[in-house]
């Protein structure tokens, strides 16, 4: 065999070394990079049948590998769409019972309210009302009251204890005369 045979068989085992990395690493198969790995030019590549072949055929697998890749993540973004609208269908269902619910709820309020305003006429609810500000009033005036009354009984209280103290002197001077 002479030099530039095996040069070229060498050259052609560091081809496809570097295929054989690039795939390992998940790399983007292209001319450029596996002549830049495999130390070789691509000219080597474009000029050498096997070298051709050999990286053809690697990216073909890669853009094969990358296809079915990209249908798997379709496959499982169709997925969780599916589950996300089946999921909204369920939250929309059980939303549209709940407004029935309210609804209905509301419903028999209103009936209450419209029950409880027809028990009462117009002079009733008048005087009510007169009524209500009347005890506003007097409970103020019991408030107000009830503050001065507190006033006077501490005042009487701190006389109280002054008067005592005032007794308590007394006694002692007239038991010490």
């Amino acid at each position: 065999m002479c030099c530039g045979r095996r040069g070229t068989n060498a050259a052609l085992g560091r081809v496809h070394d570097a295929i054989t990395r690039i795939r390992r690493e998940k790399a983007q198969v292209s001319v450029a990079a596996v002549a830049r790995r495999a130390n070789v030019s691509r000219t080597f590549l474009y000029d050498h049948p096997d070298a051709r072949a050999a990286v053809a055929t690697a990216m073909a697998e890669a853009g094969e590998r990358r296809t079915q890749m990209l249908a798997d993540q379709d496959e499982k973004r169709e997925t969780t769409w599916r589950e996300r609208a089946l999921n909204a269908e369920d939250a929309l269902k059980a939303a549209h019972a709940e407004i029935l619910a309210q609804r209905a709820r509301i419903g028999e309020l209103l009936g209450q309210v419209r029950d409880l305003e027809a028990e009462w006429t117009q002079d009733a609810v008048q005087r009510i009302t007169t009524e209500n500000t009347t005890l506003k009033q007097r409970v103020r005036q019991l408030t107000t009251d009830n503050r001065t009354l507190d006033e006077r009984l501490q005042a009487a209280r701190s006389n109280l204890r002054f008067q005592d103290r005032r007794v308590a002197d007394l006694e002692a001077q007239i038991t010490s005369q």
